[in-house]
């Protein structure tokens, strides 16, 4: 009988990566605003992802009520608040 090797194990899937950039949505008094829909608890692997992400959607969130956003890592604010009107 012909030596077989024992069958590899099976790899577990990558665990997904961190997401720490988060935008704080506010209204022009500089309250929190919450939004619903798909819009709403969005994270973020890179700064790169979460400035592409306001750029596309900034109008969208200009709808329900978002006057400017500041974009944190984790709980280190990056910068803002930045205005969504020119």
């Amino acid at each position: 009988m012909a030596n077989v090797p024992p069958e590899p194990t099976t790899f577990k899937p990558s665990p997904e990566p961190p997401r720490p950039w988060t935008w704080r949505l506010e209204d022009a008094s500089g309250a929190v605003v919450e939004i619903t829909g798909d819009l709403a608890d969005e994270t973020f692997v890179s700064q790169a992802d979460a400035e592409s992400w306001v750029g596309e959607f900034y109008a969208d969130l200009a709808e329900q009520g978002v006057d400017a956003v500041t974009l944190f890592e984790a709980d280190r604010e990056v910068y803002g608040p930045m205005s969504l009107h020119a």
